[in-house]
């Protein structure tokens, strides 16, 4: 970054020496030519002028300039990428013509970056001079040919070598102060930094030709390729370097981000520029060129901001960047033509890095000074909080709520008697229905009961020693006991005891329902996070089986869990694979035993599991992404099932989840997917149970059954009876149907009255609100006749039919004849389920 002069082709010039390089011509010629012919060759001179060539590319030099010249005496050209390299020397004794390729070019590096060749007579004697290079990148990137005496050549190495001399002597001093400053710790500005001065070095030692006095080989081609690659290591480090030294918050995290990128930028166009065999040479450079100063940018706004900011870094770093700007800029006057060729230039800027290398010495010293205060002042901050950790220990595991250790508290517990080998049995403990508290009397009821619960068990294993109680979530209690497995059932009892116990909230008292689950260390895990969740699988069975009661892990329950994990994991491929089916079981009129619509229930036919209902995997699903996913699948399978086969369906039923029906667009959906098929909305009934329409986004549920029961789209509400509806909700919610659950249908005719007295409630019920009752699970003739006579509407269950899959339409016109013949058409379907 600090280093954009030196992105250009290696270049030098000398106040005295004779500038051959504006006033040559230049003609391409083929592989093979003879001297003669380049001597004759019609060559092109000014803008027209060939500067590139697959093949040779000579220049014709002026040798009127060099009359003055003593014999030995030496043509310096600028080093740069070509296969070959000839110069011919037409005197009076003949042509010599000195030809090499770049690998063998050990004799002729010069220092300052310059191809050597010595012409033996002297200037007044040549009477031609040309210049050959066999597959040049671009003549354009070269910026000096020049004729110089030979004692002028050497004062003029003596000087590069004096420059050179202090140039690495400067260099390997500020790299190894910084290899020994602060040894313990690098940081990454530290690091960036000898990356920078390694890098620039190097730079130094090839782009000089110091080099070869170590590595004879390492000039002309092949130096400039390394020249290039270093230069992009070099903008790269330089930048890396100047946003990790800035004071951290001194700038933009854009800005950083931005030189950043173009630091990366600037490493990969190196390199791209030594690839010159297969990139063009001239593109490449323009583009490293381009990523150079889009650096230079970056970094003086990076400063103007940093100085506005108070850094203190920023002004070493300016102090140090300053000669290198200086420098850049009189390297672009002098490539652009408006300066002359001069040796100074190029001097100037090693002498600019080695100032620079210094001052960024200094920079990272000061910043050394900064880091050891920022340590002292963390030193003492560590001592405070040490102090005040005793104190924020206890505050940090303990619940703000109850009083009771917290999670962070429960784990450090566990893991100690892990760690011990202490036998331990593990309770996990959820609140029933904390929701139904916080949404009906407020969430300082849930807090109050919150706080009952706590002090409940508090009590509760006040008798049991060495038992750690702990609140580790909004509704869940962990109890560590410890002991034998004596110690676990004496405390299940416990708490089993509180089950049912009255807490009182604004003088209402309700009962405390708890779900419990528990496992054991070691013989059910001996991790504490696998412990915790087989305890969590007992705690889901507990809630599964009717919550308010007590389940211990054992492996089946692992082993169903592990099912419903392949369930969720199959049910995508199952979706690609179609593997999920719609059956149709008839609804029918008890009037007429007619079907007048079918309602369609999904089944997945597993691969290795056979047919599966629902109750196997839906409820796994719903609490998965995958859900939805089958939800739609299913919606979009009935929809298909009504478009091809509408006029023998009826009214199609589908269960709709709460995640199907939540969303400002949920309803507008269906209906377009019910346009899309040409299917009239009064042909779809949608299905949802109570708890769907309690959801916690009932509203925006609500809002969408309206838009479908306005829209033609029948609502049914299935499972009646069996949650937490009440007559507010059937009077307000957009219901065309309720549907009793099978539960009290199949207790209709028990000889002690059994479900009777409800199913007539909510048959009354029905008929007061003006909505069509469905009864579910009717199995008996008893049943569909009791039913009847109570006045019952529809009905559907084994009697009628089974869930099969839709048959062809000659087997569906026995369906809508006698029941007779329906029976024994879903008599022969119930083969293929079973």
């Amino acid at each position: 970054m600090l280093l954009l002069a030196l992105s250009m082709t290696p270049h030098a010039a000398s106040a005295s020496s004779v500038d051959l390089r504006r006033t040559a011509c230049t003609v391409t010629l083929p592989d093979a030519t003879t001297n003669a012919a380049v001597a004759t060759a019609r060559y092109r001179c000014g803008t027209g002028a060939p500067t590139s060539s697959k093949t040779w590319l000579w220049l014709r030099l002026d040798t009127s300039r060099l009359r003055d010249l003593p014999p030995q005496w030496h043509l310096l050209v600028d080093q740069t990428r070509f296969d070959r390299i000839a110069v011919l020397v037409a005197g009076r004794d003949g042509m010599i013509r000195h030809a090499d390729a770049y690998s063998h070019l050990d004799d002729h590096a010069a220092p300052g970056g310059l191809l050597k060749f010595t012409v033996a007579p002297p200037g007044r004697d040549v009477q031609g001079l040309y210049l050959g290079f066999r597959h040049i990148d671009d003549l354009t990137l070269m910026r000096k040919i020049v004729a110089i005496s030979s004692s002028e050549m050497t004062a003029g190495d003596t000087r590069w070598l004096l420059l050179m001399g202090l140039f690495v002597g400067t260099l390997l001093s500020a790299l190894l102060y910084n290899l020994v400053i602060h040894t313990g710790q690098r940081y990454a500005f530290q690091r960036w930094y000898l990356l920078w001065v390694t890098v620039a070095l190097c730079y130094g030692l090839v782009w000089t030709n110091m080099a070869t006095f170590l590595l004879p080989s390492l000039v002309g081609p092949v130096a400039v390729r390394i020249d290039f690659v270093l230069v992009g290591l070099m903008v790269a480090a330089g930048n890396m370097f100047f946003f990790a030294v800035v004071e951290e918050g001194r700038l933009p995290g854009g800005l950083a981000m931005a030189g950043r990128v173009l630091a990366a930028a600037g490493a990969a166009l190196g390199l791209m520029a030594a690839a010159d065999m297969w990139l063009p040479a001239t593109v490449t450079d323009r583009l490293l060129n381009y990523a150079i100063a889009g650096t230079a940018i970056v970094v003086a706004a990076s400063c103007c901001i940093a100085v506005r900011r108070g850094s203190r870094v920023i002004w070493f770093y300016m102090i140090g960047w300053g000669p290198v700007i200086c420098v850049f800029l009189a390297r672009l006057a002098r490539n652009l033509g408006l300066a002359p060729q001069n040796d100074g230039v190029d001097m100037m800027t090693f002498a600019a890095l080695a100032f620079e290398a210094l001052v960024l010495s200094l920079a990272i010293a000061d910043r050394f000074r900064l880091i050891r205060q920022e340590l002292e002042r963390a030193r003492q901050r560590r001592e405070i909080d040490l102090a005040e950790a005793k104190t924020l220990r206890l505050a940090a595991h303990t619940d703000f709520l109850t009083g009771l250790g917290n999670r962070a508290a429960f784990q450090e517990r566990g893991h100690t008697l892990i760690a011990a080998g202490t036998p331990f049995s593990l309770f996990l403990i959820d609140v029933d229905y904390l929701k139904d508290v916080n949404d009906r009397l407020g969430h300082a009821a849930g807090d109050v009961l919150l706080r009952y619960v706590a002090s409940a068990l508090s009590a509760a294993t006040g008798c049991l020693p060495d038992t750690d109680i702990a609140r580790i979530g909004g509704d869940e209690f962990a109890i560590l006991c410890q002991g034998a497995l004596l110690a676990e059932v004496a405390l299940a009892d416990a708490i089993s005891s509180l089950q049912g116990d009255a807490w009182c909230e604004t003088e209402q008292q309700r009962t405390l329902s708890l779900s419990v689950g528990s496992a054991r260390y070691p013989d059910d895990a001996q991790a504490l996070d696998l412990l915790y969740q087989n305890a969590d699988l007992a705690l889901y069975t507990a809630k599964r089986l009717g919550r308010a009661r007590y389940s211990r892990y054992d492996l089946l329950q692992r082993s169903l869990r592990d099912l419903e994990v392949e369930f969720i994991g199959d049910a995508e491929a199952a979706l690609k694979r179609e593997e999920f089916e719609l059956y149709m079981q008839p609804i029918v009129s008890l009037a007429t035993e007619t079907a007048c619509g079918y309602e369609a229930l999904l089944r997945w036919n597993h691969p290795r599991h056979g047919l599966l209902t629902p109750d196997r995997f839906a409820d796994v699903l719903v609490a998965e992404r995958i859900g939805l996913l089958v939800q739609e699948h299913v919606f979009e399978l009935a929809l298909a099932q009504l478009r091809e086969h509408g006029a023998r369906l009826g009214v199609l039923s589908v269960n709709f989840t709460s995640a199907q029906l939540s969303g400002p667009q949920a309803a507008k959906s269906v209906l377009n997917r019910l346009a899309y098929h040409g299917i009239a909305p009064s042909r779809l009934c949608v299905e949802v149970t109570e708890g769907v329409m309690l959801d916690r986004a009932a509203d925006s549920i609500l809002a969408n059954l309206r838009m479908l029961h306005d829209a033609g789209v029948c609502i049914a509400l299935d499972d009646f009876g069996t949650g937490y509806a009440s007559l507010v909700h059937l009077r307000k919610l957009p219901i065309d149907r309720i549907k009793i659950d099978c539960s009290f249908v199949a207790g209709i005719g028990q000889s002690d009255g059994g479900t009777l007295p409800i199913v007539r409630a909510i048959l009354g019920l029905g008929r007061g609100l003006g909505k069509v009752v469905v009864a579910e699970g009717i199995e008996t003739e008893a049943q569909a006749v009791q039913l009847r006579h109570l006045g019952c509407q529809l009905g559907q269950g084994f009697l009628y039919g089974r869930p099969v899959p839709l048959l062809p339409a000659d087997a569906s016109q026995t369906e809508t004849g006698t029941p007779q013949l329906a029976r024994l058409h879903h008599a022969q379907a119930l083969a293929l389920v079973h």
